[in-house]
């Protein structure tokens, strides 16, 4: 008897009914989870100092095969939900700057990563999704195709807060590993170019700076 292979799923974070499943048997499954270091030059030393600078995004490549020989017809319809999963989704939009964007992925696999438990948990976004065709019909039809889709884990969009119940205009910013303040400007206010805003407002020596835990004050543009 044929073994029960588990089936794979690419959901939508924010609205589960979108999702693609698809058959996945792979050979082999790589995580790479990459560190981030800042080197800071010493005068007189040959070596420098070494600084942590945040830890960067779990890369993920997930290789899969379509075939479409049976019935004929164009591969690229057995994974088209797939592909629309990597487009800018146009009913979910930022609540500050009313841009949209792709949405965000949980990407289950049997036991090994599985919707409960944080520890197998992969949730991020579609990076690049390539396409490589491999069969087709005389009339240039693509019977089979490689898609290898590049997935970035990330956590969830951090959320400013009020720092008192009596202060409403000023906001607090607790800086999670990675984040940049160009990036928070960006959240914030919508233009990445505010930066020097938050340098500014929180005296700032060095913006590029920033550390796990740091609070920063938002304050309302002038």
């Amino acid at each position: 008897m044929a073994p029960n292979l588990q089936k794979a799923k690419f959901v939508s974070v924010d609205n589960s009914s979108k999702q693609f499943v698809c058959q996945f048997n792979p050979t082999d499954f790589s995580l790479t989870k990459a560190i981030k270091w800042r080197q800071l030059p010493k005068t007189g030393n040959q070596e420098p100092e070494i600084v942590f600078a945040g830890g960067e995004a779990q890369d993920v490549t997930i290789s899969l095969v379509f075939d479409s020989t049976d019935k004929g017809g164009d591969v690229r319809s057995k994974y088209e939900t797939l592909l629309k999963m990597a487009q800018v989704d146009t009913e979910k939009k930022d609540a500050k700057t009313g841009k949209s964007e792709p949405p965000r992925i949980r990407f289950e696999w049997g036991s090994f990563l599985k919707s409960s438990g944080t520890q197998n948990v992969l949730t991020g976004v579609i990076k690049s999704i390539t396409q490589k065709f491999t069969m087709f019909k005389a009339d240039g039809t693509p019977l089979r195709a490689e898609v290898t889709v590049d997935f970035a884990q990330a956590v969830p969009k951090p959320k400013a807060q009020n720092p008192t119940s009596r202060s409403e205009t000023r906001k607090i910013w607790v800086v999670h590993e990675g984040e940049t303040l160009d990036w928070i400007a960006y959240r914030e206010y919508g233009d990445p170019a505010q930066w020097r805003h938050i340098a500014e407002t929180n005296g700032l020596a060095n913006p590029k700076e920033l550390y796990p835990g740091q609070v920063l004050k938002l304050t309302p543009l002038p």
